[in-house]
């Protein structure tokens, strides 16, 4: 059986990637979730060659990057791209761009799960961020028929956008309604709902996924259990 080691899931995007992929298309795995910068658990350059989350280990191999991760999982499961050749080239290319771009959104707006924010007014960068996610959504939704972005499916494409609609939900931000309804989609996916729950429960706090917050938005509410101290 596969283990995917994950960080935290109230703050660890790249780590809900290959999670929500796998457990929407029903691929058993073990999960071994790590906390960033927390006393007391292995290090993650222990189990990962790159010293980052997530990675995946199967039968002695390694497969880091959730876009390899995706890729190693196509190779064995079916589902996991669109079987149309078009929207599997469309499904390929956005997901490759959200995993390489979107630079002020995730700068701006980086994943925490258990809490609301007032954000400061909204950025150039992060304004074109929002505009882009809507024309991409948009087309993945129209020519495919939608309810998911390339096509009736749930596949990875749909996987790397899931730690964008916790985002709109932190942060309130303002998309469209085709976006939005996308977003809650999404947001009311099973899986999404637990690991949700999960991360709403942590009690642990990672001061730099905090600290990044605290540059673009002041919290108004705060959902997650009480935390532990960090080292």
């Amino acid at each position: 059986m596969y283990t995917l080691y994950i960080g935290n899931k109230n703050y660890s995007s790249w780590s809900l990637r290959p999670w929500i992929l796998m457990k929407e298309l029903g691929i058993p795995f073990q999960e071994r979730l790590v906390p960033f910068n927390m006393p007391g658990f292995e290090a993650f350059d222990s189990f990962s060659p790159s010293a980052k989350v997530p990675c995946l280990h199967d039968a002695g191999e390694k497969v880091w990057d959730s876009l390899a991760i995706a890729e190693y999982l196509h190779e064995r499961h079916p589902g996991v791209w669109p079987a149309d050749p078009k929207a599997r080239a469309y499904a390929r290319s956005a997901a490759a761009e959200m995993h390489s771009g979107f630079g002020s959104l995730r700068d701006l707006c980086s994943m925490n799960c258990g809490i609301r924010v007032q954000m400061k007014p909204a950025t150039e960068g992060l304004r074109k961020d929002l505009d882009r996610l809507d024309v991409l959504w948009s087309e993945g939704l129209q020519r495919f028929g939608g309810p998911f972005l390339g096509g009736a499916k749930f596949t990875a494409v749909d996987a790397f956008f899931c730690p964008v609609a916790f985002r709109v939900q932190t942060y309130g931000l303002d998309l469209p309604t085709p976006a939005a309804q996308y977003v809650q989609r999404l947001l009311q996916l099973p899986a999404m709902k637990r690991w949700y729950d999960a991360g709403l429960a942590e009690p642990y706090r990672d001061e730099p996924h905090e600290e990044e917050i605290a540059r673009s938005a002041r919290i108004t509410q705060d959902l997650r259990v009480s935390a532990k101290a960090t080292a």
